[in-house]
């Protein structure tokens, strides 16, 4: 008799009729399937937790990041309290960065000296040129116009120009070198320097790398020392000449202001061996192109927090790159230099530097995108302004609004930070506290116990702000 089957017309068959054992053999043939996704959902859980501790860390990591930007005019001293709060939090890396600070140094003389010998060749040319009725020139005093008239002094300048000019020379080598071949448009001339410079100068330098050699200082900075060495003599000669005196005290020799600090130690700095020690790198100039990071580590109440300082570019050219960094600013440090009373932009000779620190201090104030940041202002170079107004520089005479005040430090320190303060007061529109100080930033003692008081005073702030308290 033929069997019956139970398969449809359609071809469905019944599932009562798929016996057990086609059921088991299936599940061994495919087993290897359920391992396979039960480890992908183990896996992806583990990511998952992995992301959200990451998420975790970040946002913790966040919440203890301390951002500080240092604002201000060129030449108002940012790079220095940049500086400063390295020596204070960081004083290992400041010791290793020493040998990278040698050349920028020797930059800084060699700069001086070109600016004193154009000096006075202008002042040369001027003593020897007859004055008619219509020359409005200033004139130069009796004894003043006879030193630079006399042939003999003259002939003395000249022949130490002649001996310095080797030194004078490397002056562009040496700015190439630093500004590791970055030039700047307008025809500024100088060394211009961006994150990472002293890789190209120092001990660190790339020049060493994959060659097996120990790193060493470039070629440049070497020839500059050795040269510097042998005419180190001939820089103090020039240093002290009688017709740079009469310059220096006449107020008519417009150097950096460190230059004297530089010339005075000359004997020093020519020793073939030299080290740049603190108070040099204190006192360098050094243009910065752009905004330079630098991190510290601060321990405050048995907890840590990353500090990033960042150094702006202060010539107007340069201020443009400064809004990126506003947003999620903690703080700003706007330093103002009062000493640059008698002083004019470099970019526009018909603003004053206090009137345009000024205007920069109320841009800041009334930026939206720096409501929620803590402001710190330090009106800098106090001992320079002391420095100006006992040589007799009469503040009136660059700013009509001081009027009759008495020409003191402290009358004229005091009208400084009530037109800061005032700025405050009219555009912060925001209820935020203003900190304001003194400063010299070459004072180390004196600026380190306001950087302590600064630092703690915004890292308290950013605490209550973020609830880390």
């Amino acid at each position: 008799m033929a069997a019956v089957s139970t398969r449809r017309l359609d071809g469905h068959v019944p599932s009562s009729s798929i016996s057990t054992p086609l059921i088991c053999d299936y599940k061994q043939r495919n087993s290897h399937l359920l391992f396979y996704d039960e480890q992908a959902e183990k896996i992806s859980n583990l990511i998952d937790e992995e992301i959200k501790r990451e998420s975790n860390r970040q946002r913790e990591a966040r919440r203890k990041e301390v951002k500080v930007m240092l604002l201000g005019q060129a030449e108002s001293g940012k790079s220095t309290l940049q500086k400063q709060f390295q020596l204070y939090y960081a004083s290992h890396s400041l010791d290793s960065e020493r040998p990278s600070w040698r050349p920028v140094v020797y930059f800084n003389i060699i700069k001086a000296i070109r600016m004193i010998l154009d000096e006075l060749d202008y002042q040369f040319n001027a003593a020897s040129k007859p004055r008619d009725k219509d020359d409005r020139r200033p004139s130069t005093t009796t004894s003043s116009g006879s030193l630079y008239r006399s042939p003999e002094t003259q002939s003395q300048i000249a022949a130490i120009r002649t001996r310095l000019l080797p030194l004078i020379a490397m002056e562009s080598a040496l700015a190439t070198e630093l500004s590791g071949g970055v030039s700047v448009g307008g025809g500024k001339t100088g060394a211009f320097v961006r994150t990472g410079w002293q890789a190209l100068v120092g001990p660190g330098s790339a020049r060493g790398q994959g060659n097996g050699r120990p790193m060493r200082n470039s070629e440049t900075t070497n020839l500059v020392a050795r040269t510097m060495s042998s005419l180190g003599g001939e820089v103090e000669k020039l240093w002290k000449h009688q017709a740079v005196r009469t310059l220096v005290h006449s107020r008519k020799l417009r150097l950096d202001d460190s230059a004297g600090f530089f010339l005075d130690s000359i004997k020093r700095i020519a020793e073939p061996e030299y080290m740049p020690s603190t108070d040099d790198i204190l006192s360098v100039r050094l243009q910065t192109l752009g905004v330079m990071e630098h991190q510290f580590v601060i321990s405050l109440g048995g907890s840590t927090y990353n500090w990033k300082l960042y150094d702006v570019g202060g010539a107007r050219g340069q201020r443009h790159a400064w809004m990126p960094y506003f947003d999620d600013a903690t703080a700003i440090i706007f330093l103002a230099p009062i000493s640059a009373f008698d002083q004019y932009l470099e970019e526009d000779a018909r603003t004053n530097r206090i009137d345009d620190s000024l205007q920069l201090f109320t841009a800041i104030c009334s930026n939206k995108l720096l409501s929620k940041a803590h402001l710190v202002l330090l009106l800098n170079k106090a001992d320079l302004l002391k420095k100006k107004l006992k040589a007799g520089a009469k503040v009136r005479k660059y700013i009509t609004s001081f009027g009759d005040r008495p020409n003191t430090y402290e009358s004229v320190s005091e009208y400084f930070r009530s037109h800061f303060v005032q700025v405050h007061r009219r555009k912060d529109t925001f209820g935020r506290a203003l900190y304001v100080h003194f400063t010299s930033m070459l004072d180390i003692k004196a600026t380190q116990s306001i950087i302590s008081d600064v630092g703690e005073a915004i890292i308290r702030q950013h605490i209550a702000s973020v609830g880390l308290a």
